[in-house]
């Protein structure tokens, strides 16, 4: 009798490749439709919507409506457009119908908690203990200025990539106009870049814990980790050792997390694509300008990053992108290089062979404010709206858009659609028309999953890069 041989369990990445096709699939089987239902009723009142606006509601009643610019219409027209934009994210909440993807998308909501919940924990242990491995003050001046100065050039190289693109195939020449969409409190949340400084320094560090709010985060721990290193040696090694502690326990706790990315990844993405109006003619009518962000995107993560990595950094670029697949699947797949941080650090320690000592300064760091994809997009995405509404942008505004890109990516927090605020910011440098943000908000998701996969592999050729400076041997 033949002797059966277990069969060979299938890598995470190839189980996560296939999670994300199969998600593609019942996204398209089973897109969202939007209907007032009784149920709606109790969503809309747990909402605080006024009663008098739920019983203008009634007339659409059991109507199903396909996508969800068919419903907003209805209803505008049902209750008026100030009533509508009051209580625009109640209604479609409740008027939501999709049972398949809704029986699955628990599980992406509750992967993405579970990667938000270990974030601010791993950044602070891992930046701190790093900081204390790192030893002298002139040891963490050096490593910061390379680490710095690798993400201040990457983003460069990136926007310029964009600017040549965008001006070469020129995407905006006679888009359609008619396809904007209405954008709420972009303004309101755009913060000038002496402010984005000055709220480096917290006034509360628990209230940037609780907030989220990164800069100040990494601010503190780097403080707090240096000052370590100045206190009696009793309680420098006491408190070095408490804080590797906390860092093993939080890579621990990643590791457990990481073993559900595919069913997380599953939720996540069929959601994604079933609640995208009529995708195949949003995809063909933005064609242009989505083809020109990813060939732009494709460029600097296959041809500009693999050549930093091999003249700079002495590595095989693609034998590190291969032990890199499991954040860059994920990072495409949650459109947020914070949530795939504890990812990222794991496959660039376990896989390439990067110090603990370098991945935990250069990459918490790398996430907040190493954005080449976002830079790209930004810089390309001005540019469209500037063609779509005629606007000749002379060399001095190119330059104005280049500069503003780099310090607007910096301050765009490792969240998704970031990007997009940080958009205005460049608009209003050039006086570009903020409605413009509207054109490009309907592919924003979509393009948003391709340049944060794009940020992460920037921030993992750099921890690689600037650990071979330091004299490290790697895998790669």
């Amino acid at each position: 009798m033949a002797d059966f041989k277990p069969m060979k369990k299938l890598k995470l990445h190839w189980q996560i490749l296939i999670a994300l096709m199969l998600a593609i699939l019942y996204g398209i089987l089973f897109p969202t439709q939007y209907e007032i239902r009784d149920d709606s009723y109790k969503v809309l009142v747990r909402k605080a919507v006024d009663e008098e606006v739920i019983d203008q509601l009634k007339p659409i009643e059991g109507k199903t409506y396909p996508t969800q610019k068919a419903f907003e219409s209805a209803v505008r027209e049902t209750i008026g457009p100030k009533d509508y934009k009051k209580n625009s994210s109640a209604i479609l909440k409740a008027g939501y119908k999709n049972q398949p993807v809704m029986a699955i998308s628990w599980m992406g909501d509750l992967f993405l908690r579970a990667l938000k919940m270990i974030i601010i924990p791993l950044i602070l242990s891992s930046l701190i203990s790093g900081i204390t491995n790192i030893g002298s003050g002139s040891n963490l001046g050096r490593l910061g200025l390379k680490t710095m100065g690798y993400y201040v050039m990457t983003s460069f190289f990136a926007i310029l990539t964009g600017l040549v693109l965008v001006n070469l195939i020129q995407p905006g020449v006679g888009a359609d106009l008619n396809l904007q969409a209405t954008v709420e409190g972009l303004v309101e949340k755009q913060r000038s870049f002496r402010e984005i400084l000055i709220d480096i320094v917290p006034e509360n560090i628990f209230k940037a814990f609780n907030e989220s709010d990164m800069l100040s985060i990494i601010f503190f721990a780097m403080l707090f980790g240096f000052f370590i290193m100045k206190v009696e040696k009793k309680y420098k090694n006491m408190l070095s050792n408490a804080f590797n502690a906390i860092f093993e326990v939080m890579m621990k706790i990643t590791m457990f997390i990481i073993k559900f990315t595919p069913l997380g990844i599953f939720g996540i993405v069929a959601k994604t694509v079933a609640d995208q109006d009529d995708l195949l003619s949003l995809l063909s009518s933005m064609s242009q300008y989505m083809g020109t962000v990813i060939a732009a995107l494709a460029i600097h993560f296959l041809v500009t990053l693999p050549l930093l990595a091999k003249f700079i950094g002495k590595i095989r670029p693609f034998q590190h992108m291969k032990n890199m697949a499991t954040p860059l699947f994920t990072a495409f797949s949650t459109s947020s290089s914070g949530a795939t941080l504890p990812l990222t650090m794991n496959a660039v320690e376990d896989n390439s062979g990067v110090s603990n000592k370098i991945s935990s300064f250069t990459l918490p760091l790398g996430a907040t404010i190493n954005m080449d994809g976002t830079a790209l997009y930004e810089c390309v995405a001005a540019m469209f709206i500037a063609q779509a509404y005629g606007v000749e942008m002379s060399l001095i505004n190119q330059f104005i858009i280049v500069i503003t890109a780099l310090l607007a990516s910096i301050g765009a927090a490792a969240i998704p659609m970031a990007g997009l605020v940080m958009i205005t910011v460049i608009l209003t440098a050039v006086d570009l028309p903020l409605e413009g943000v509207g054109l490009i908000l309907a592919v924003d998701r979509i393009l948003d999953m391709f340049r944060t996969a794009t940020n992460v592999w920037s921030d993992s050729c750099g921890a690689a890069i600037i650990a071979k400076s330091e004299g490290e041997t790697l895998k790669v």
